[in-house]
């Protein structure tokens, strides 16, 4: 039965709340489609971030590969009722990953029959067995800071070519962390959502008095990661044409409520936010960024 995989959350929100404090495993962040492969039945089966796929309906020939694929037969003979997560390394918005690189699957996540996640030096060592790729740790930190996580994240070139500067982020897998809201969950730094940040925060004006809270919140929460992943995976499910420029924004609205409004909610202190408004500036940032595709 397909399994969706959890949201893992920016770091330093309500839910990633003393993620830090214990033992902290720091990975390297891929840009690639989040993917998932398990046994229904007897039948070896994928899954994309959000649905089964079957050969008829695949995603990047992501199920298609898979199922010639003689270690995920192995590895299911032995551990049938395990799940893999991974990411299925195809283009997205990062293009500097190495030539070699491409079109594998990268596990970050193995789930038992329990339902349980296993850590990492639990999974590496059946994955190794197999010779299945999976994403390498970088770091253990035991009760790690913010200074430390972005030490990390400035030196992670896992896959990237030399010279092509650092990777899509990290993610902070603390096991035996459940949040305040009683869900187990990991956190995310992202290397160019960091940068904006920090841009803003050396003289970007944010002011509520001069702008409208619309588009104030279009400004400091839409980012051109999200703008430019959700143009990426419609490109890469149906190829590009200026006819999915509707779909193009209502998929970006759909993502950025999705992710952002409890954040927008809790750190604005409960604004009053005309949607239709805020999709307007939405759109504006959209075509300021992606000004390409609307000429």
């Amino acid at each position: 039965m397909f399994q969706k995989y959890q949201h893992i959350e920016r770091y330093g929100t309500d839910e990633t709340e003393n993620i830090n404090l214990g033992l902290c495993y720091v990975f390297p962040k891929i840009d690639g489609t989040n993917s998932s492969i398990y046994m229904n039945g007897h039948e070896l089966t994928a899954g994309s971030r959000t649905r089964e796929l079957s050969l008829e309906n695949d995603n990047a020939n992501f199920y298609s590969t898979i199922l010639k694929d003689e270690r995920f037969i192995d590895f299911f003979r032995e551990f049938e009722n395990y799940r893999l997560f991974g990411e299925w390394l195809v283009p997205h918005s990062l293009k500097t990953y190495r030539d070699e690189a491409w079109r594998k699957f990268y596990i970050f996540d193995v789930i038992n029959e329990k339902e349980e996640y296993l850590k990492y030096e639990d999974y590496k060592i059946i994955l190794e067995k197999y010779n299945v790729d999976y994403i390498p740790c970088l770091a253990k930190i035991e009760n790690g800071s913010y200074e430390q996580f972005i030490a990390l994240l400035e030196k992670n070139n896992f896959l990237i070519k030399d010279g092509q500067g650092i990777g899509e982020g990290i993610v902070i897998k603390n096991y035996d962390f459940v949040n305040r809201f009683g869900r187990k969950t990991w956190a995310k730094i992202v290397t160019s959502e960091f940068k904006e940040k920090h841009i803003k925060e050396m003289g970007a004006t944010y002011i509520i008095g001069k702008k409208i809270i619309e588009e104030c919140i279009i400004e400091k929460y839409l980012t051109s990661v999200l703008i430019e992943k959700t143009y990426e995976k419609i490109k890469l499910e149906k190829g590009w044409s200026s006819k999915q420029i509707p779909e193009l924004l209502n998929r970006i609205f759909y993502e950025f409520i999705n992710e952002e409004i409890w954040d927008i909610i809790k750190t604005e202190k409960n604004p009053k936010i005309d949607f239709k408004m805020l999709n307007i500036f939405l759109v504006k940032k959209i075509k300021e960024i992606k000004k390409e595709i609307f000429f």
